[in-house]
């Protein structure tokens, strides 16, 4: 799929904030691909053990918005496992700790 590169800022809730050229798939172009529903809700999981941050639910507006991606690089770079390899979200409209890293599925939620 097309990929697309945007400098996006990743804030987290104890503080700290950095923007970098993130790059990867639009999730909405990928949700149109895979015929999701455009007032679902879709889920994002994690390789991480379960625990409160394996796993996030995007409500159907934030997994529609046109920054949301589902990164594979940073910075031109392939990401490391500390930055979420082999995949992981990035949405600028949600806190940092909502943006899941080591992706493991994404399930359009019916």
């Amino acid at each position: 799929m097309r990929q697309t590169t945007y400098r996006l800022p990743i804030a987290c809730v104890e503080g700290w904030s950095v923007t970098a050229g993130w790059t990867g798939v639009v999730l909405a172009d990928l949700l149109g691909e895979v015929g999701g529903a455009r007032e679902s809700d879709v889920q994002i999981i994690s390789l991480e053990p379960p625990g409160p941050y394996s796993w996030t639910v995007l409500p159907a507006r934030h997994a529609r918005d046109s920054q949301m991606l589902i990164v594979l690089t940073l910075n031109g770079q392939t990401l490391d496992s500390d930055h979420g390899y082999p995949g992981r979200l990035v949405a600028p409209t949600r806190p940092g700790v909502l943006q899941t890293k080591w992706l493991s599925r994404i399930e359009v939620v019916a």
